[in-house]
C-alpha cells in the first residue's frame, strides 16, 4: 500500500531557534512577510519576539492581529483582504493555535476565486491551493499546527467547526522554540497539553494509522505523556516544556498523516456552540470516547499505555487497556479538568443541542477514522456521559 506523508521542508528546533526566523525566511527568498497573531500577542509586547529577528534581517513586517479564539469564516475574509492589500510573499503565523489556523485559511481562501467562501473548502473537499506560503512558530505545546495539513474554522451562519484539509494548509517551514511557552498560563499548559496526547493517540489508533505515522505518534506520547503534570505544577520546568513542545510537534506530524478521530469529531461542536478551548473539550471526553472505543483496537490501546508509562511492558493488553483508562481519568482530576456541567454549559441547552452535534462530528469525517466506528445515537450518549464526567 502506498503511503503518501507530507511534512513542512524545514522545521528549526530548539531554544532560542526563534532568532534565525529572518534567516529562515531569507533563505527561502521571502522578505515581505504578513505576520498573523491575536490582539494579546500585540498588546503584551510578545509580537516583538517574532518581529525583532525579522527587523535584524533587514525584513520590515506588517502585521494582522485580528484573529480570535476559534477562528471564524469573517476573520478569515477579513485577513484575505489585508493580504490583497498590501505586496506580500509570505504567511507568518505566531502564536497558538488560532494564529496559525487563520494564517492557513487565509492562505487557502486568497487562492480561490472571486466570492469564494471558507464553507467551499471543508472536508471531504481537498484543500491543496494556497495563494501564498505559510511558516508557523507556535507559542504553545499543543496545537501542533505548525506541522498539519489541517486548519479548523467556524462557520459564523451555521455555528460549525469546519474540518479543512489539504496540501494548501501545510506549512512551508516551521520554528519549534520552547522558550516561548514559559509564561504560558498553568490552564493554557494543561489543555494545549491534553490537545497534543489527544492528537497523538488518537493517530495511533485510527483507522489511518501508517508506520511512519506510529513512529510519529509513539516517541511524542512517551515525550508528553510524562511531563505533562510537572509542566502543569511548575511552568519554569526547562526540560518538561522542551519536551511537551517537541512532543507536540511530533503528534501533529502523527495525527496529520493518520487523521484524529472520534475526540476531535466530538470536540469541534462543543467548541463551536460553547466556545470551550479546544484542548479542553478534548480533554473532557477522551476517558469516555476511550471506554467506548478500548475493545475495538485494544492492542493498539494497550501498546499506547506502554508509551506513557501508564501499564508495564509485561502487562497483559486487558491489564493495559484498563490502566490508560485509569490514567486518562487520573490526569483530567489532577490538572483540574472541568465537566461541561461544571464549565457552566446549562443541561438544558447541552442537551437541545445534542443530535445538532452529533451531526457535525460525523459530518467532519474524523469519526469514520475511529477504531468503533459510532452511529449518531451513540455519540450523542457520549456527549450525556461525557457532560457530567462519565
Amino acid at each position: 500500500m502506498v503511503q503518501a506523508i507530507v511534512a513542512p521542508r524545514q522545521v528549526l528546533v530548539g531554544a532560542g531557534s526563534i532568532a534565525r526566523l529572518g534567516a529562515l525566511l531569507g533563505q527561502f527568498g521571502f522578505s515581505r512577510p504578513l505576520v498573523v497573531t491575536d490582539p494579546w500577542m500585540v498588546s503584551s509586547g510578545t509580537i516583538e519576539k517574532c518581529l525583532a529577528p525579522l527587523r535584524a534581517a533587514g525584513i520590515t513586517p506588517v502585521v494582522f492581529h485580528e484573529t480570535v479564539p476559534d477562528p471564524t469564516d469573517t476573520v478569515i475574509e477579513a485577513g484575505v483582504a489585508a493580504l490583497r492589500a498590501g505586496d506580500f510573499d509570505v504567511l507568518l503565523g505566531f502564536g497558538g493555535g488560532s494564529p496559525m489556523d487563520t494564517a492557513k485559511a487565509m492562505a487557502i481562501l486568497a487562492a480561490a476565486p472571486a466570492g469564494a467562501k471558507m464553507r467551499d473548502f471543508k472536508v471531504p473537499v481537498a484543500a491543496d491551493r494556497g495563494a501564498l506560503p505559510v511558516i508557523c512558530v507556535p507559542t504553545t505545546a499543543g496545537t501542533g499546527s505548525e506541522a498539519t495539513r489541517f486548519t479548523v474554522i467556524t462557520d459564523t451562519e451555521t455555528d460549525e467547526k469546519m474540518l479543512i484539509a489539504g496540501l494548501g494548509a501545510l506549512p512551508l517551514a516551521a520554528v519549534v522554540d520552547h522558550d516561548l511557552t514559559f509564561t504560558l498560563p498553568r490552564r493554557i499548559t494543561a489543555d494545549t497539553g491534553i490537545d497534543s496526547l489527544t492528537h497523538a493517540l488518537e493517530a495511533f489508533v485510527s483507522q489511518r494509522a501508517n508506520p511512519v505515522s506510529d513512529m510519529y505518534a509513539r516517541e511524542a506520547m512517551r515525550l508528553i505523556s510524562p511531563n505533562l503534570r510537572p509542566v502543569y505544577a511548575d511552568g519554569g520546568n526547562a526540560a518538561a516544556r522542551e519536551a511537551m513542545m517537541l512532543g507536540a510537534t511530533l503528534a501533529g506530524l502523527a495525527f496529520s498523516n493518520a487523521s484524529v478521530a472520534l475526540v476531535h469529531g466530538m470536540s469541534r461542536p462543543i467548541g463551536a456552540h460553547f466556545h470551550v478551548p479546544h484542548g479542553l473539550s478534548n480533554a473532557m471526553l477522551l476517558p469516555a470516547v476511550t471506554r467506548f472505543s478500548l475493545d475495538a483496537a485494544l492492542p493498539r490501546y494497550a501498546e499506547a499505555a506502554r508509551c506513557m508509562g501508564c501499564a508495564a511492558a509485561g502487562d497483559a493488553d486487558q491489564v493495559a487497556g484498563a490502566k490508560l483508562l485509569e490514567e486518562l481519568r487520573a490526569l483530567n482530576a489532577e490538572l483540574e479538568v472541568p465537566t461541561p456541567a461544571a464549565w457552566g454549559i446549562a443541561e438544558d441547552r447541552w442537551n437541545g443541542l445534542l443530535p445538532t452535534m452529533a451531526a457535525q462530528a460525523l459530518a467532519s469525517g474524523s469519526p469514520g477514522n475511529n477504531p468503533r466506528v459510532p452511529q449518531a445515537e451513540q455519540i450523542m450518549a457520549l456527549y450525556a456521559e461525557a457532560y457530567r464526567g462519565g
